[in-house]
């Protein structure tokens, strides 16, 4: 199978446990896909990230390649390689975010989740609302538009 494309914004509980149900419009994918299996590891803007297994052998596969006296790619390792974190998803779709990572990110009771591609962005929901508002307003403050974004028609 090839690898799925997610998509969407959905707002999820986490409940006492520290478990957050996947939604129901992943589920499915997820165990055609990888048998639901996630690994799931902090990112360097405060999220969590949320990968397929074999997603995440890929990126894993690349960060490792990466030379680790370069300061910056040792940061990037600490972080994405330190923290990540294999898990299942139960027959109810929900996972477990491990204390550590919870406690990284911040996610309290209420979260967002977005399908970024390949992978999902996993944000405590008021956290997420903060910074998209301020990246909203910061984005209509810029006049500059990186040329990749330019070739992109929206």
């Amino acid at each position: 199978m090839a690898a799925p494309i997610f998509r969407g914004a959905s707002q999820v509980s986490v409940d006492s446990k520290g478990r957050l149900a996947m939604p129901s419009k992943y589920r499915q994918t997820l165990q055609d896909y990888c048998s639901r299996q996630l690994v799931i590891t902090g990112d360097r803007d405060g999220c969590l990230l949320v990968y397929p297994q074999p997603q995440w052998v890929e990126i894993e596969g690349q960060l490792l390649k990466l030379p680790n006296s370069v300061k910056q790619v040792r940061f990037l390792q600490r972080i994405t390689l330190g923290y990540a974190t294999e898990c299942e998803m139960d027959s109810n779709g929900r996972f477990l975010l491990p204390p550590m990572l919870r406690e990284f990110a911040r996610v309290g009771k209420q979260a967002t989740l977005i399908g970024q591609g390949h992978k999902f962005e996993l944000w405590d929901y008021e956290v997420w609302d903060r910074r998209r508002k301020a990246w909203l307003k910061e984005e209509s403050d810029t006049r500059d538009v990186h040329e990749a974004l330019e070739k992109i028609h929206l």
